[in-house]
């Protein structure tokens, strides 16, 4: 069993020759539940560097430009990468997405437009979401560190959290969650960009799932210290999303991508299981860690096998209790996983929460009512309100859905 790049993965997967047209607006769904998701993406504008850096870099900003076929392309650095379906596979319905390079209106406004954005969250009744960058970007901001100039990498890096603050959240602050990347290359500046970026109101950082993968000490050896007590200092959430190590697991070469796609869950678990016996949870007793989009079914598991270990060996934490460290620290994500949530309604209620992964290839949208209906079917109220908003609120400290939330969308035909 094999590690394979986000970039090989993506070559995998299978797209028609031309691009499908963007489905239209769907009806409005009937509001059961006031979602707030836990791990949704966009597609970073075209602007979104403008205005942003000194002025001395100004001049060499990331831009789009377009090819002799119409097509977008990013410019970073000497990097040229396509703006590519691949972010807004729900553009699309009933069809094989397109996965190749296009242009911005060639997918679902919603993708890219934060106005856009909240009509269909009203579509879906999603009330509140937290979002991540895109592939192209990398789900913990790696294509930063990978710009050749690291003066301007890093320039980029704070430029793209002033938009994510003024250019996203800014435009409804009470229903997008600000979630900041980080300087990954220097652990120093990245402890004064979580200082930095708390004081101004962001609750959370999206940080890499193994900083090894990426050719940085590991979490084991104690040079991400600083960093982790500075989150814990702010209480900024630490999110490890799936695929920030810029890879996930190939049993075989020749793995069809519907078995990668199924095992991308294998990520959140291998990087809890390194976080925990790194002793996270000790030194820090008051760290949150979001396994963003890494699902709960595996946390059953993951409890038992520390319990037995610590049982048995002298490495890591020797307590009997010590899957308890796991339950106090660790929250989880989950998209469509009926069986997962009902364990995890069992285990820890209050460290559970819905996601909606809009504009990906797994998104529930524009059906998440249903989803949550049908993954909450036999659970209690309480535990419904808990895992669809409540808890993403508290571990946010974000506002929670007003009351008249339900009564404003679309109402069950009699």
């Amino acid at each position: 069993m094999t590690s394979i790049s986000v970039e090989t993965l993506l070559s995998k997967m299978e797209r028609p020759a031309e691009i499908p047209p963007v489905r239209s607006d769907p009806e409005p769904r009937v509001r059961r539940y006031p979602i707030v998701s836990a791990d949704d993406h966009y597609m970073e504008p075209a602007d979104m560097f403008e205005g942003r850096l000194p002025a001395a870099l100004q001049g060499r900003a990331p831009k789009v430009v377009e090819d002799e076929a119409g097509a977008q392309w990013w410019h970073y650095d000497d990097a040229r990468l396509a703006v590519s379906g691949t972010d807004a596979v729900k553009s699309w319905d009933g069809v094989t997405p397109y996965t190749g390079p296009l242009r911005f209106e060639q997918v679902r406004r919603g993708a890219w437009d934060v106005t856009a954005r909240l009509a269909d969250m009203d579509l879906a009744g999603i009330y509140a979401s937290l979002s991540f960058p895109s592939m192209l970007i990398g789900f913990a901001g790696q294509r930063f560190m990978r710009m050749k100039d690291h003066e301007l990498g890093l320039a980029c890096m704070r430029a793209y959290n002033d938009w994510i603050l003024e250019g996203w959240c800014a435009t409804a602050p009470d229903r997008l969650i600000p979630c900041q990347v980080t300087w990954l290359p220097d652990v120093e500046i990245a402890v004064q960009e979580i200082h930095r970026n708390a004081a101004r109101g962001f609750k959370a950082v999206a940080f890499t799932e193994n900083p090894e993968k990426l050719g940085f000490p590991s979490i084991h050896t104690g040079y991400w210290d600083p960093f982790l007590a500075a989150c814990e200092d702010t209480g900024t959430v630490i999110n490890l999303h799936i695929g920030s190590s810029s890879s996930t697991i190939e049993p075989c070469t020749d793995s069809p991508l519907s078995v990668l796609g199924a095992m991308f869950a294998v990520n959140g678990m291998a990087a809890a299981l390194d976080w925990f016996y790194a002793g996270t949870t000790t030194r820090f007793p008051r760290l949150q860690i979001a396994m963003s989009e890494a699902g709960a079914a595996w946390v059953p598991w993951l409890l038992d096998s520390i319990d037995h270990r610590s049982n048995r060996n002298k490495d890591g934490a020797r307590s009997s209790d010590a899957a308890e460290l796991v339950l106090r620290n660790f929250y989880f994500t989950s998209i469509d996983e009926p069986r997962g949530v009902e364990l995890m309604s069992r285990i820890k209620p209050d460290h559970i929460m819905l996601e909606t992964d809009y504009p990906h290839a797994d998104s529930t949208w524009p059906d998440s009512q249903a989803t949550c209906e049908r993954v909450l079917t036999g659970l209690t109220d309480e535990f419904a309100r808990q895992a669809t908003h409540l808890n993403a609120c508290t571990l946010y400290r974000h506002p929670q859905p007003p009351a008249d939330f339900l009564h404003t969308g679309a109402v069950p035909s009699t």
